[in-house]
């Protein structure tokens, strides 16, 4: 499980990059290094950064359920 969100959460920051150099300098990097945003290999990574952020809300809201203790005692 670890491995896991470990993963997703460096998907989810590759996607806050990318979108932040969109902001930036209208750049999309990862539509610049798969060969346009309508790629294959585009679609997939925006689609691995979606389904990171989706799996990324359980330990989300579990942390704000709990208290600070708890959440940090939980968050391995």
């Amino acid at each position: 499980m670890k491995t896991v969100n470990i993963i997703t959460l460096l998907l989810i920051i590759i996607g806050g990059l990318n979108w932040g150099l969109v902001g930036l300098a209208d750049l999309d990097l990862v539509a610049a290094l798969s060969g346009g945003r309508q790629a294959t290999a585009a679609k997939l990574v925006y689609l691995l950064v979606g389904i990171s952020a989706v799996w990324q809300l359980i330990p989300f809201v579990r942390a704000l359920s709990a208290d600070e203790e708890t959440a940090l005692r939980n968050r391995r």
